[in-house]
């Protein structure tokens, strides 16, 4: 930095308003009583203590500093931006039903009933009301898992990473957890098989290869330090062409043989065989209770189309040692979460009710044919208004997501909007950050929108959006 502009900044130092001053202006008196004065006091510090650093360092020009009056400004509305960056409903219009950035599965709407009543209010979370005694408040759902499984036993965590965690923290401390090199799954969030292993305690003992495992190869690895037999779904990735894995059933023979617990991560958790909707090769909880598993865990918010939580069912010896691990009540769920995982669960006593029901369900068996119509029917509203805009239909693909069902492309069509005279990107922006907010995908110059994660009673809305977003965007280019 040069002598005068180490001068001109020394002076703007001088000159910049102190944090008490901004505090007294009117802007920030108003966004007080709006935001609270901790935040508006701390909003205002660090905008003072921002500047005061960029010109320290020589990287901005005096003349650049904004007044008082507009600083306070400037605090005032980015307060006003940080209080309106909350959770709030998106029209999923991504093709990815199991959308993790927006939530995963919606609840169906009895669950949310359900959860919203458990919230408001006190419930018996933790109290049998006929004896009067504290129970344990996995028992709220233990019944329904038990008899949607087939299981002796059930628990609930707050999530399947945390299932797997306790599991291996229960049984395999100290000790070898024996898993197929085919199974060393990394998935979202950079959640790896080998580190979480390590992390509680266990030790990775790795058998087969990558593309081939048998159950010889489980039963030379077993010895006085085996914890556990661990077998994981590569629910994110598949393996195709010269394959093998371990029979399960057999495998539980083993297990059993040599009194060593076998546990299966089926991860998205699927009580319904998935064939039904063209999706195949995921794992049903029944089936691996079936075939003898010990202990099954997998999530309750991808398949299963519940609340977030992670799911325990097997033998209850083995369930009944997780509960008592000191990890358990560090990863308990809420009330509000068993609630809305009882009124999901019991839509699947009733297979053609839980279809009609359960959100994600519902997607997966609409017909392509009543996609391809109310799309066409959206297009047919949208193209008389949307001038400059090509507005069509086009065949396309949905996926489940989640980390469920990979490169199991679901048939689709979606709504595509192309123009020559607008920009794109700024459309879907719009989209985002309107009220509703509405997320699709730009590809190559084109921005999509699947209706297959979209409720039929919720087109409407659509409609509204994209004429709103692209209203605003013409009138931007007027201007």
């Amino acid at each position: 930095m040069s002598d005068k502009a180490a001068l001109s900044a020394n002076v703007a130092l001088r000159n910049l308003p102190s944090v008490a001053t901004l505090l007294e202006h009117p802007a920030l008196r108003e966004a007080a009583e709006q935001h609270g004065q901790v935040a508006v006091t701390s909003a205002a510090r660090e905008a003072v203590e921002g500047l005061r650093s960029v010109l320290k360092s020589g990287r901005q020009a005096t003349a650049q500093i904004p007044p008082p009056d507009q600083l306070a400004g400037q605090i005032a509305e980015t307060l006003l931006v940080q209080d309106s960056n909350v959770i709030r409903p998106v029209i999923n219009v991504t093709g990815i039903l199991l959308h993790t950035g927006l939530g995963r599965a919606p609840l169906a709407k009895e669950a949310a009933e359900a959860a919203e009543q458990a919230a408001r209010g006190y419930c018996n979370v933790e109290l049998d009301l006929k004896s009067g005694e504290r129970t344990q408040r996995s028992k709220i759902v233990e019944r329904l898992l038990c008899e949607l499984t087939g299981a002796e036993a059930a628990h609930v965590v707050n999530n399947n990473a945390g299932a797997t965690g306790l599991i291996l923290a229960t049984l395999a401390t100290g000790r070898e957890v024996i898993v197929s090199h085919g199974e060393l799954i990394e998935i979202g969030g950079g959640f790896r098989v080998p580190d979480v292993i390590s992390a509680y305690g266990a030790i990775l003992r790795t058998v087969g290869t990558t593309n081939r495992t048998r159950v010889d190869d489980y039963a030379r690895a077993i010895g006085e330090q085996t914890g556990a037999l661990l077998v994981v779904h590569p629910s994110n990735y598949h393996i195709e062409g010269f394959t093998e894995h371990a029979d399960l059933r057999e495998l539980a023979s083993l297990a059993h043989e040599k009194k060593v617990p076998l546990v299966h991560d089926i991860g998205s958790g699927a009580l319904i065989d998935f064939k039904q909707f063209g999706c195949a090769n995921e794992p049903v909880a029944s089936e691996s209770i079936k075939a003898g598993v010990d202990l099954v865990f997998f999530s309750g918010d991808k398949l299963l189309g519940g609340p977030q939580c992670g799911i325990i069912v097997g033998r209850r010896d083995y369930v009944e040692q997780v509960i008592k691990h000191p990890l358990s009540r560090a990863l308990r769920v809420d009330k509000s979460t068993l609630a809305a995982l009882h009124a999901t669960l019991k839509f699947y006593r009733t297979p053609e009710k839980a279809q009609q029901s359960i959100p994600l369900l519902r997607f997966l068996s609409t017909p392509l044919e009543k996609l391809s119509s109310r799309t066409q029917r959206l297009v047919e509203q949208l193209q008389p208004h949307c001038k400059g805009w090509d507005v069509q239909r086009e065949p396309d693909e949905a996926f489940v997501g989640g980390g469920s069902l990979p490169q199991q492309g679901i048939a689709s069509c979606s709504l595509v909007l192309m123009s020559a005279e607008y920009c794109v990107e700024e459309l879907a922006r719009r989209l985002r950050t309107g009220n509703p907010a509405v997320v699709g995908r730009v590809q190559r110059g084109r921005l999509i929108l699947s209706l297959h994660g979209l409720f039929e009673e919720q087109d409407e809305q659509l409609e509204k959006a994209i004429l709103a977003a692209e209203e605003t965007l013409d009138l931007g280019r007027h201007s």
